[in-house]
């Protein structure tokens, strides 16, 4: 029996359909279903690696641990991840394809991608009870209609329901309600069983009178008003929310940890868990004058090392974050920005550029870094060497992703990351004379003894209370998470209409 199905379309990127979606996942998990998440074309920078070593967007990984199944490639079987202003990378079951023009994309590839899609659908469909699939953008652009396979198309297929999701923060959700059933073709409206409204602040009451306009003029339900969450803990798919945490400013009682906000930032969930820790601000900084005097800096993963490279220079970034190093601030990258911290970057191919055959790093680390097109993409196990730098954690036990193109040569008698299992490979180093170290693992910091160890040298080189000396259990960054998606769980069981969400779904409600 092929599993039952239900789509989240939205009226805008945003809206919070990988949201909506991850918190449905959790609670039919809860009550009992075998549910899988889905999305079939994503468009996003921040990416997981499956435990057989496959990349897929970062939302359908989320989704399948709300599920409580394992991430699986065919969840998201084809991601675009932007590398250019007009060219992404385009991965297709878990590995790269190639890199494409926008054009070239919906000429050349979007036809044989949908067959990719299909199959992937059908042996999701064979293996669970309910598909809980997320579109893309909207329904309703017109200009992308005729190549639009992330949307109705995929809930044709799929036989799925559809509920359109709009953001009522940002303004006019009801008029994007009603033009976006104005654009779509009558075939397609019949497939649309109702709406639901996202992040409100207030008494839902007040909104009785255009819910029952809404409803009169489309003849469709609106399902639920799920109310504004701050903070909620759900990793995010991509960097639009950014802009949200552009301005933050730490209390006197919390550490500024800054992010740099490069232009193709990538795998920013690698911060959710500092983020979490009541005591931390972070804020995402793209301009040298926002830096002010932080705690500590973190330069993330990107899409194009040397490109970003090029930016911190271009900015003035390079020689501010070169200056706050050596005074004393620490520093740290991860991934690309760990390559960027060393003094020489080589791409002889042009894996990452067409213009930039070499260009010199930070030189804050003394390593060299050469890039090749072979795409590493896989789950790790490592651990931190026995060296004086890392004190108490010399030793500790790491877990992690690499996803990165480049490998880099790094001397030996450093401080240093080392992978564990076959072919034991240096993919961490520090420099042992100034505070900055970095690594290729992806979610370093959801280890807690590395993170807790890391976030108390800073609290202690700013006089704050280190958490755990005062013999207060600590939340572990995995309860956290599995808390994070019980409570979305339990907000959208209050304010969805599940009754009717069941009987749309076509299943049972236990």
């Amino acid at each position: 029996m092929l599993a039952k199905s239900i789509m989240f379309q939205g009226t805008s990127s945003h809206a919070g359909k990988s949201f909506l979606a991850a918190g449905l996942c959790r609670l039919l998990y809860r009550e009992g279903f075998n549910v899988a998440p889905f999305k079939s074309q994503n468009m996003a920078l921040n990416s997981y690696v499956t435990p057989d070593g496959l990349e897929i967007g970062r939302a359908q990984g989320v989704q399948a641990e709300a599920a409580g199944v394992t991430p699986a490639v065919e969840m998201n079987p084809i991601l675009l991840k932007p590398k250019e202003d007009m060219v992404a990378q385009v991965i297709v079951m878990g590995k790269p394809l190639a890199d494409m023009s926008a054009r070239d994309y919906r000429e050349r590839y979007i036809p044989q991608g949908l067959e990719v899609v299909k199959q992937a659908l059908d042996s999701l469909r064979r293996n669970y009870e309910v598909l809980v699939i997320e579109g893309a953008g909207s329904p309703a652009e017109i200009n992308l209609r005729d190549r639009d396979i992330a949307n109705m198309k995929i809930a044709q297929l799929a036989e799925a329901p559809v509920i359109i999701v709009g953001d009522i923060d940002r303004g006019g959700v009801f008029a994007s309600f009603v033009g976006t059933m104005e654009l779509l073709t009558p075939e397609e409206r019949k497939r649309v069983a109702g709406f639901v409204i996202n992040k409100f602040r207030g008494d839902a009451s007040l909104l009785t009178p255009a819910l029952d306009f809404l409803q009169e003029r489309t003849g469709l339900p609106v399902l639920g008003v799920i109310p504004y969450m701050e903070n909620p803990g759900i990793e995010e798919e991509d960097s639009v929310s950014l802009g949200d945490r552009m301005d933050g400013q730490a209390g006197e009682d919390q550490l500024d940890l800054v992010v740099i906000r490069l232009p193709r930032i990538s795998n920013y969930t690698d911060f959710a868990p500092l983020e979490a820790e009541e005591d931390v601000s972070l804020r995402y900084v793209n301009h040298p004058d926002r830096l002010g005097t932080p705690d500590a800096v973190i330069i993330p993963g990107t899409k194009n090392t040397t490109s970003d490279l090029q930016f911190l220079y271009n900015s003035r970034l390079a020689e501010e974050l070169r200056r706050l190093c050596l005074e004393g601030t620490p520093l740290v990258g991860i991934c690309g920005g760990f390559q960027m911290l060393g003094e020489t970057l080589y791409d002889p191919q042009g894996t990452e550029s067409d213009s930039l055959s070499d260009c010199t790093g930070l030189g804050l680390l003394p390593l060299a870094t050469t890039f090749n097109p072979e795409k590493l993409t896989r789950q790790v196990q490592a651990k931190v060497s026995e060296h004086t730098f890392w004190c108490e954690i010399s030793g500790a036990q790491l877990e992690g992703y690499e996803i990165r193109h480049g490998k880099s040569l790094i001397p030996d008698g450093l401080p240093c990351i080392t992978s564990c299992g076959d072919g034991d490979e240096v993919i961490g180093a520090a420099n042992p004379n100034l505070p900055v170290f970095g690594t290729y693992l992806h979610d370093i910091f959801s280890n807690d003894t590395f993170r807790s160890y890391w976030l108390n040298e800073q609290r202690r080189r700013k006089g704050l209370p280190v958490p755990g000396e005062d013999g207060q259990p600590r939340v572990s960054s995995k309860q956290r998470k599995k808390d994070s998606y019980d409570r979305l769980a339990a907000v959208l069981k209050e304010h969805l209409d599940m009754d009717r969400l069941y009987q749309i779904m076509g299943v049972n409600r236990p």
